[in-house]
């Protein structure tokens, strides 16, 4: 009996809290955070008639778009075409089952768990390329060529950022590292440099200015997603701003604690939740600032950046760390 009652729990912690439920409203909110935040960056108003001050309008978006028309190009690979969204959605869906939420560990959580993270974070972005080669749209090709030019310009320094943090803890495992920051978080002192290189680099995979190339509405359309529409768009959607809330999150598990602040017995996974997602709100908010105040930049720019100035950068964040640790 017991140990059904902990399946059901464990059913019960991934489908709803702190699981896939809490997950999709809360990466609705934090769109609608980053959205109103930009807005009053500009001096403008932002989302404002969905619910009260507009917090419900990237559902209704995400609604909208279910209910339009789902085209699928004739020329496409109608294979791919369907599952990459699908694959999309899932996989950075599945990935938040590793953030610590609610305690220094995920839903789940197992030895190297962060090495896991990276890689699948690196198949995302193939994913990326591979919807916009299936659609067979001169845009949508240009797009991901332009996405995975940009893959190689920023996974290498994006990767050293968070090696310097591991080799700090001496540990690959999202949860032993949370556990090693309960005195002082790793953002204060040598690993600045680390999170600085961290956000530049979150924000290049995520596809944000100045680093949405890819997508370049003025120059090629709506680049690999050009194509797509409907509850396909849609899931690509959902599954960006998901991805969004999981570099927010890892960013605040690697840099910031994690969940870890003052608690009060008995309250501690409500605390932990809280401090969570305030620490990862700030992350969210440095990188709707960045998107506010710098302009979109070449591809070539993007890469000569990141090969001349990052990866150096990177490689001297995880000799300080060797050094001072």
């Amino acid at each position: 009996m017991r140990g059904m009652i902990e399946i059901l729990y464990k059913i019960l912690e991934i489908l709803v809290f702190p699981g896939f439920t809490f997950i999709g409203l809360l990466s609705l909110l934090y769109e609608w955070i980053d959205r109103k935040f930009y807005a009053r960056l500009q001096n403008r108003v932002g989302p404002l008639y969905a619910g009260p001050h507009g917090i419900l309008q990237p559902l209704a978006d995400f609604i909208k778009l279910l209910a339009k028309e789902d085209i699928t190009p004739q020329a496409a690979d109608k294979l791919l075409f369907t599952l990459t969204p699908i694959i999309f959605f899932t996989l950075n869906l599945l990935l938040t089952l590793l953030l610590p939420i609610y305690s220094t560990s995920g839903v789940i959580s197992f030895t190297g768990d962060l090495i896991f993270f990276v890689a699948s974070l690196t198949i995302i972005s193939i994913i990326v390329y591979t919807a916009g080669i299936a659609s067979v749209n001169r845009f949508a090709t240009i797009g991901a060529e332009r996405a995975m030019l940009q893959l190689i310009g920023y996974e290498i320094p994006f990767m050293l950022s968070i090696i310097s943090v591991a080799l700090t803890a001496n540990s690959l495992t999202i949860r032993n590292i949370v556990e090693k920051q309960s005195g002082l978080w790793y953002v204060f002192g040598p690993h600045i440099l680390s999170f600085i290189i961290f956000v530049i680099t979150a924000q290049a995979e995520l596809e944000r200015v100045p680093f949405d190339i890819p997508e370049a509405e003025q120059e090629i359309v709506a680049g690999w997603l050009v194509e797509f529409s409907g509850k396909k768009l849609a899931l690509f959607r959902i599954g960006r701003d998901i991805e969004t809330l999981l570099l927010c999150g890892l960013g605040a598990a690697l840099f910031l604690g994690g969940p870890a602040g003052p608690v009060i017995p008995g309250l501690e996974p409500l605390l932990y939740t809280l401090y969570f997602v305030l620490k990862s709100i700030v992350i969210l908010l440095i990188l709707t600032t960045l998107r506010a105040i710098f302009a979109r930049m070449r591809i070539d720019q993007m890469i000569n950046i990141s090969w001349k100035y990052l990866i150096p950068l990177a490689l001297i964040s995880v000799l300080l760390a060797r050094v001072i640790y």
